[in-house]
C-alpha cells in the first residue's frame, strides 16, 4: 500500500497534505524519514510514523450505524443516498458495506465492514446469527400468531420461512420479531400474511450488539474491541 494511501485511509491527511509533510521530513518508515510518499509498504511488517505519531492501520475497519429513514442499504443508488453517505470521506474511501439490508424506511442497527467472509457469515441462515426488530402494525394481530412463527410461516410466493420469535405488547398491535435470517422485506411480508401492515420498523439488535449502545439516529461509531471479537465468534 501507498504510503499516501496508508496515513489518508486512516483519516489523518490527505495526499496532498502528506506529500507537503513528506518534503519537511515528517513522515518516517521503520524510523528511517521518506520523502516518497508513493512508495509502497506493508501497514502489517512495517511502521509509519506522521509528525511523531505512529500510524494505526487495520485491514478491516467495523463501523455501527444508526439508520434513519430515506438512505438505502447499498453503497450507491441513482434515485436515493446510500448509507455510505453518513460516514466520513475517510472510512467512505475504505470500501466499507452494510452487512444486510434495511428497506429505505426501516431505522435502526446497521453494521458496515470491509470484511466480505465475515459479513457473508454473519448473513448466513446457517450460523442462526438473530436480528432483532421492533415493529408497529396497522391492526391487532390475531392469537396463535406466537405458534405460527415458532413453527415457520409460509409466504404468499411460497417461501418457508425459519422459525421466528414474536413477543406482542399489550393490544397485539406491536412487538418485538427475532429472526435467524433475513429475506426481502420479509417481516413486513410476514406481517402481511395475516392481512395486516407494518407502519413502523426498527432493528434493535444485530447479534450481542444492541440499539441501546447505539448512536442517536444518523450517526456512527467504531465498533470496540469487545464488539469485533463478539461478532467473529458469532461467524
Amino acid at each position: 500500500m501507498r504510503i499516501d494511501k496508508l496515513i489518508s485511509e486512516c483519516g489523518i491527511a490527505s495526499r496532498k497534505e502528506c506529500a507537503a509533510v513528506a518534503k519537511k521530513s515528517g513522515i518516517s518508515v521503520d524510523g528511517v524519514v521518506e520523502k516518497n510518499t508513493a512508495r509502497h509498504i506493508d501497514p502489517d511488517t512495517q511502521t509509519v510514523t506522521y509528525l511523531g505519531k505512529k500510524v494505526e492501520y487495520k485491514r478491516y475497519v467495523y463501523v455501527l450505524l444508526n439508520k434513519p429513514e430515506g438512505y438505502v442499504s447499498a453503497t450507491e443508488d441513482e434515485r436515493l443516498p446510500p448509507v455510505t453517505d453518513l460516514l466520513p470521506p475517510e472510512l467512505q474511501k475504505r470500501g466499507l458495506f452494510p452487512v444486510g439490508r434495511l428497506d429505505k424506511d426501516t431505522v435502526g442497527v446497521m453494521l458496515l465492514t470491509n470484511n466480505g467472509p465475515l459479513a457473508h457469515s454473519l448473513l448466513s441462515p446457517r450460523h442462526h446469527v438473530e436480528k432483532e426488530y421492533y415493529f408497529r402494525a396497522a391492526e391487532p394481530l390475531p392469537e396463535g400468531v406466537e405458534e405460527r412463527f415458532a413453527e415457520g410461516l409460509t409466504l404468499g410466493d411460497g417461501y418457508e420461512c425459519k422459525s421466528a420469535k414474536i413477543i406482542l405488547e399489550e393490544g397485539r398491535r406491536s412487538g418485538f420479531i427475532t429472526l435467524t435470517e433475513g429475506k426481502y422485506h420479509q417481516i413486513k411480508r410476514m406481517i402481511a400474511s395475516f392481512g395486516n401492515k407494518v407502519v413502523y420498523l426498527e432493528r434493535v439488535r444485530f447479534g450481542d450488539i444492541c440499539r441501546e449502545n447505539a448512536p442517536e439516529r444518523g450517526l456512527w461509531r467504531y465498533l470496540t474491541e469487545e464488539e469485533e471479537a463478539s461478532l467473529v465468534a458469532l461467524a
